[in-house]
């Protein structure tokens, strides 16, 4: 099956996740800069899950780049990561508007880990689909150390969140961070002489 469809699919609905997002922003009345204060928890919130959304969009666009054509498995994966993407503006919207509180900043983290992991499983059965070990996709990301670690710094956020949710907030953006400092694997693997 041609991977075309699926990319620009995956595309529109993230896409659409980010629109979603933003128009949860509402314009406050006042024409002054104290209007914005309010705002200021659902804005952070807002930023933070746009980069998140960034980060899955470039390292999908990436990772499709290293195979010829998708599955029905493929396919199914796929979707099961674009459900836990869809769910961002729900778990950012409740915790911006909530101010960070310990519940909806655990959700906000049970959705990135969710989201962790169905990036990984979408991960392996590319490589599986594609033959292996020896493909490309699983030479450029080896072990997938920082997939696996993301995953472990989400779940000890959220069980920070009930304590300090502060610490949570920070382990996200830590974390965004990390996926943000640009990730040559697949390009050095896919530039590299065959």
């Amino acid at each position: 099956m041609n991977k075309t469809r699926l990319e620009a699919f995956s595309d529109g609905v993230m896409a659409i996740i980010i629109t979603i997002m933003v128009l949860e922003l509402k314009v406050p009345h006042s024409p002054d800069l104290a209007a914005l204060q309010p705002l200021l928890p659902v804005f952070f919130s807002y930023v933070l899950s746009f980069v998140y959304v960034g980060i899955y969009w470039n390292n999908h666009h990436h990772m499709l780049h290293t195979v010829k054509h998708v599955s029905g498995g493929v396919l199914w994966a796929n979707l099961h990561l674009l459900f836990w993407l869809s769910l961002f503006p729900f778990v950012t919207g409740w915790m911006g508007e909530n101010h960070f509180a310990p519940l909806p900043t655990a959700f906000y983290g049970g959705v990135l880990m969710m989201a962790g992991i169905a990036y990984t499983i979408l991960s392996r059965t590319l490589i599986h689909e594609d033959g292996g070990e020896a493909s490309l996709l699983a030479k450029a990301v080896g072990k997938d150390y920082k997939g696996q670690l993301s995953v472990v710094f989400y779940a000890a956020a959220i069980v920070l969140s009930f304590f300090n949710h502060w610490i949570s907030q920070a382990i996200y953006v830590f974390v965004a961070l990390m996926w943000l400092v640009p990730d040559r694997r697949i390009e050095r693997v896919l530039t590299r002489p065959r």
